[in-house]
């Protein structure tokens, strides 16, 4: 009987590999703390030394530590030291359009990230109307004609572009706003509850309900299909309710629902992302930094850090009304803007898990200011003054001018 649990208890443990080690900065050679460990199931986190240890059944780890690029190994590698390099993310948003390998629109990116501080890449995986940029292994999203519109013919060869180049990049991905699910899932498209007809909200897009688990499973789907290409970041856009009222949900649309809601679905993508290595991030109103409630759509600072790795505000000056900072015209306070409004919040995120969007685009308020280098430059120094994991900058069409961003 001994003999049996002896046996028993070696082949058990057996079965487990373990790996202990101890995460530095590649540049300075100073310990990493706080660090994210983890296989597909556990996770654990590197102590002040940067010192961790984790015992699993698998073999591929992955490391998160803000403020530097994602890392991962295997449990067979011989050196016990993993060095982490560090980044300040500093994006350029590509458009849908722009992310073929041939388009022109890439290519001038690519000649500015060579010129300038810029090392990384935002680019829409799915857009608004629910369009995939590049085919993927959903078979759902398929099914629905996802794929037809898909400006990335070679993925793979994209991929290998970025990474030659070390060029960080992101996925945004269109969550709860998209015309080809709503319109192929009724029973769970956002509806009008005048007359339960499908809502399209002002560019006649339709949503999908935000409690249906259906739509966080779609969402998330698309998202591991970004993962396992090789993006290193996933942003959830549209990641709310409309701020709209006299619409049917299938819950009641109170706010503590709403932020229930949200945190559920960051909860199950970070479990389903977790074997990937990937770090998550959401983009919110620019006021959520300075709001008391969640502008009834779901999202608060708070609620958001529990669950997101980095919070993404879109800080354009030109999104504040008139009054805000005790401006007649924000727009005209682009340092102002993005310096306070992060420092508002630093008190539920650290500053170095927040990285703003930042303006690049012409002013639409009454003062029809045009955006150039000097509002692009102040926006810029006001993420760097306040130790922001740096910046993703947003042009619609994705047109940018190295004078710029040149320092």
């Amino acid at each position: 009987m001994q003999k049996l649990l002896f046996l028993l208890f070696f082949f058990s443990n057996a079965a487990f590999a373990s790996f202990q080690g101890v995460l530095i900065d590649a540049n300075t050679s100073k310990p990493v703390s706080s660090a994210i460990i983890t296989d597909s199931t556990k996770v654990t986190k590197s102590d002040e030394n940067g010192s961790f240890f984790l015992q699993s059944t698998e073999k591929l780890y992955h490391v998160k530590a803000y403020g530097y690029r994602p890392y991962s190994f295997s449990s067979d590698d011989n050196s016990s030291i993993i060095k982490l390099t560090p980044i300040k993310v500093k994006a350029l948003y590509l458009t849908f359009w722009g992310a073929s390998n041939n388009s022109g629109t890439l290519k001038k990116i690519l000649k500015l990230i060579d010129k300038t501080e810029v090392n990384a890449i935002v680019v829409d995986v799915k857009n608004e109307y629910g369009s995939t940029s590049f085919w993927t292994g959903f078979k759902q999203a398929n099914s629905y004609g996802a794929y037809k519109k898909r400006t990335n013919r070679d993925i793979k060869k994209f991929m290998k572009i970025m990474k030659k180049r070390n060029i960080y990049t992101i996925a945004r991905i269109v969550t709860f706003k998209d015309e080809l699910q709503a319109s192929h899932n009724k029973d769970y498209a956002i509806k009008r509850d005048s007359n339960n007809s499908i809502w399209r909200n002002h560019d006649n897009m339709a949503w999908v309900d935000p409690f249906d688990k259906r739509s966080h499973e779609y969402a998330i789907s698309i998202a591991e299909e970004a993962a396992k290409v090789g993006y290193d970041e996933i942003n959830f856009d549209y990641i709310r309710f409309p701020a709209r009222e006299g619409l049917k949900l299938s819950k009641q649309c109170n706010q503590p629902n709403r932020i229930k809601a949200i945190s559920k679905f960051l909860d199950q993508a970070k479990k389903r992302l977790r074997k990937y290595g990937v770090f998550i991030s959401v983009d919110t109103y620019g006021n959520i930094c300075w709001a008391k409630d969640d502008n009834g759509i779901g999202q608060t600072v708070s609620s958001l850090a529990a669950h997101a790795d980095y919070l993404c505000p879109m800080l354009y000056p030109s999104g504040f009304s008139s009054g805000s900072f005790y401006f007649k015209y924000p727009s005209k306070h682009p340092y102002d803007v993005v310096y306070r409004s992060i420092k508002k919040i630093q008190d539920r995120i650290p500053s170095n898990r927040v990285r703003p969007w930042l303006q690049s685009f012409k002013d639409y308020t009454h003062a029809r200011k045009e955006y150039k280098r000097k509002e692009i430059q102040e926006q810029i120094k006001a993420t760097e003054d306040i130790g922001t994991n740096g910046w993703m900058l947003w042009s619609p069409s994705s047109k940018y001018h190295l004078k710029y961003l040149s320092k």
